[in-house]
């Protein structure tokens, strides 16, 4: 667990209170989860079992009640934000993808991806030249100038990961990443984010139902009534096309 505190995502004894008094709810009761940098691992549980809230507290969007985070080797939260600029934790630590692109549709695809590093202070040229090492490695480069409405399902995700990763965070959360994705795009786009995790040695936790994509993790983190259990997952992918990705 040491190493893996040292630059992953280390969570111990986490627990998050709604209200207080007899109308109180303990939606995390002591959440133990550990993440690897280059490791995807999936969290599943049924609708309100805490994973949108366990996601907010790690994305430091709500503040926990109480134990430990540790992500990309800081120590985030201990029984308190130990981190004063949580904008600034967000920006440089941590990439959200999610169930929706939500990308600016009067920016183009480059502008999406180099938007927040600019905002992070890098030079306007040195941004985009970064955002478009990202599209070529997600193999997106040639719609570079598109604008998001004219991109596929597929084309939209990818660049909405390569803004995930832009600002080469050790953490990326991903919350129904594949949901609106047929089987051959959610596959894709998995075997993307592993390929991305193991290229940036990014911890990345994807919370899902898409039972299409479960059985590609190797490892599971199960979240019923507020407690995480681990379990081996299976493991399997699917290679194919260039550079080892599905074709989306």
């Amino acid at each position: 667990m040491a190493d893996i505190c040292e630059s992953g995502i280390c969570i111990e004894s986490l627990r998050k209170r709604y209200g207080k008094g007899e109308t109180a709810v303990d939606a995390l009761k002591g959440v133990d989860m550990q993440v690897a940098p280059g490791e995807v691992v999936g969290l599943i549980g049924p609708s309100g079992s805490g994973k949108s809230t366990l996601l907010k507290c790690l994305g430091a969007v709500i503040e926990p009640t109480g134990g430990r985070m540790i992500l990309g080797g800081g120590v985030i939260y201990d029984d308190g934000w130990k981190i004063s600029d949580l904008r600034a934790l967000r920006r440089d630590k941590i990439g959200f993808i999610f169930q929706a692109p939500y990308l600016i549709p009067f920016l183009n695809v480059t502008d999406n991806v180099a938007l927040l590093p600019m905002l992070a202070g890098k030079a306007n040229g040195d941004a985009r030249k970064r955002a478009l090492e990202l599209l070529d490695a997600l193999d997106v480069v040639h719609r570079a100038k598109a604008m998001p409405p004219q991109l596929s399902g597929g084309e939209q995700q990818r660049v909405a990961i390569a803004r995930a990763l832009v600002n080469r965070p050790p953490v990326i959360l991903a919350d129904e990443p594949t949901a609106p994705l047929d089987s051959e795009r959610a596959l894709s786009v998995i075997e993307i984010l592993n390929q991305m995790a193991r290229q940036y040695e990014t911890a990345i936790i994807v919370v899902t139902h898409d039972e299409k994509i479960i059985p590609t993790f190797k490892r599971i983190y199960q979240i019923r009534d507020g407690h995480t259990q681990e379990t081996a997952g299976e493991g399997k992918m699917v290679h194919n096309t260039k550079n080892g990705l599905l074709s989306a």
